[in-house]
């Protein structure tokens, strides 16, 4: 494990900067860029697109080390250079931005109000391709929608029992048990999930730490005692479909939370916009979410 990268990730001053969308969401966000589905005609144009747009994003002079504490890559382009050099390699070396990949395959169908992780045969090889790319962690969701303690338990202990694999292959795993903000048992949710949380939490080995992605949540202050946590290197937020407004008001109720934001990140920016235009919307869109995470 890369020392210097632990010691940012710990006590660091900003966020994890999400830019992990796969082929089911690329659509979606290469239209919120500017980019019709008419744009291109086959899945390599349209992953060419979206490395395209992460590259304008990582390479801007507004995203910096100062403000973002790790970023989160998709496979794909974790597999991709910029400015002639591996993505993750160029995250650290020139940004001083700690490197994690998305490993999961996508969400299984809803049972019990939940939807747990497909099946990932491939997770190890992946791991150490991640490692010897100089990754430092991962991350994988799951989605709770309903209040109901069997979905949440089976979200939870699988999303451990892959942590405690990702451990042992010496990355730092961010677990994200996302709760669905359209779900009508919001808050029963959220503290069912923590209660989980912290039972799965004793399984991970003494000294070891993993990182948990949460969604904002009802009852301000909820995760605080996750935060506190000895086994809990970081809490980060998901933005979850709430404005970047939403997202960072939501936030700043959460102290020793910080953003892992998405969309609230990418909302504004555009494939039509110069240099300029673009460099002074991510700026301030980065000066606003880093100023919620640091609350």
């Amino acid at each position: 494990m890369n020392m210097e990268q632990l010691a940012k990730v710990r006590t660091g001053a900003g966020f994890v900067a999400a830019l992990d969308q796969s082929g089911g969401s690329t659509p979606k966000a290469l239209r919120l860029y500017g980019i019709p589905e008419d744009a291109y005609s086959n899945e390599e144009e349209m992953f060419d697109l979206i490395h395209e747009m992460r590259t304008r994003i990582i390479t801007s002079p507004s995203f910096d080390g100062d403000r973002i504490l790790g970023a989160i890559l998709f496979e794909m382009t974790m597999d991709r250079d910029i400015e002639g050099m591996g993505s993750a390699e160029y995250l650290w070396r020139v940004k001083e931005v700690v490197p994690f990949l998305k490993v999961d395959q996508g969400l299984a169908g809803e049972v019990d109000g939940a939807q747990v992780m497909k099946p990932m045969p491939d997770l190890d090889p992946l791991l150490e391709r991640a490692k010897a790319k100089g990754v430092f962690g991962t991350k994988m969701r799951s989605v709770v929608k309903l209040a109901n303690p069997a979905g949440v338990d089976a979200v939870a202990d699988q999303q451990f029992a892959i942590g405690r694999r990702i451990l042992a292959a010496g990355l730092v795993p961010i677990i994200e048990p996302e709760v669905d903000i359209h779900s009508p048992e919001k808050a029963e949710a959220e503290t069912l999930l923590k209660a989980a949380i912290l039972r799965n939490l004793e399984s991970i080995p003494e000294g070891r730490q993993i990182m948990l992605k949460l969604t904002l949540p009802e009852e301000d202050g909820l995760h605080r005692e996750l935060v506190d946590h000895a086994k809990v290197l970081k809490v980060v937020a998901l933005s979850g479909g709430y404005t970047r407004e939403e997202a960072n008001a939501r936030l700043e109720r959460n102290p020793g939370v910080v953003a892992s934001f998405s969309r609230a990140l990418t909302e504004g920016l555009s494939a039509q916009q110069t240099d300029e235009e673009f460099d002074a919307m991510l700026d301030e869109s980065i000066g606003s979410i880093f100023a919620a995470s640091m609350t």
